[in-house]
């Protein structure tokens, strides 16, 4: 998994279950890190997974994910992880965020917003696989909610009253962007498998 995001491959490894084994690149200092200059979360998921797969032996899987909110044209987008500077904490981008939303005079019903996620399936400078999740829902009016990371205590799901920040790691696993997107890959994994 081209990730150094310890929160990112726990979450990956409970969706994907026993079955499948992988790691991160937190054992391998000698990648450096690569630069997100895509202009989309395909794109930066391509420059992720090509780099670490020429670089190490086997399947390589890089994802790209984030929060884009309609009443924001679409931002954080590709820069929710830098929305409010390299090294803001999660609270300081969703302080940032909500102070946007307040900025525009989001009222309840410009509050729609979804997670993205699009993991990129690699081997030998290859892209074998592109598969794309997205969940739809509401930014909340404030954090809620000390579970999973991101914007997780203000997204509200749609179909749901609490925030993935309520809601336990199982309930998250069954209908997040990421869920999603693996169940996609897992799918193609296991009908190459088959033949």
């Amino acid at each position: 998994m081209a990730t150094r995001n310890p929160h990112k491959t726990r979450e990956i490894q409970q969706i994907l279950g026993p079955e499948f084994t992988f790691r991160d690149l937190r054992a391998h200092s000698e990648i450096s890190e690569i630069g997100e200059n895509g202009t989309s979360f395909e794109e930066n998921a391509k420059l992720k997974a090509l780099s670490v797969s020429r670089k190490l032996p086997g399947l390589v899987i890089a994802d790209d994910s984030g929060l884009e909110v309609d009443a924001l044209g679409g931002a954080p987008g590709i820069y929710s992880a830098r929305y409010a500077g390299t090294n803001a904490t999660n609270k300081e981008r969703i302080d940032k965020l909500l102070e946007e939303l307040a900025r525009v005079d989001a009222t309840k019903g410009q509050r729609g917003a979804r997670f993205r996620c699009v993991l990129v399936l690699a081997r030998n400078g290859e892209v074998l696989g592109t598969f794309e999740g997205i969940v739809e829902g509401q930014i909340a009016d404030r954090s809620r909610g000390s579970r999973g990371f991101g914007y997780d205590p203000i997204f509200v799901p749609n179909g749901f009253q609490q925030t993935f920040g309520e809601l336990g790691p199982a309930e998250k696993n069954q209908l997040s962007h990421r869920a999603r997107a693996l169940e996609k890959l897992c799918a193609f994994l296991n009908s190459r498998a088959s033949h």
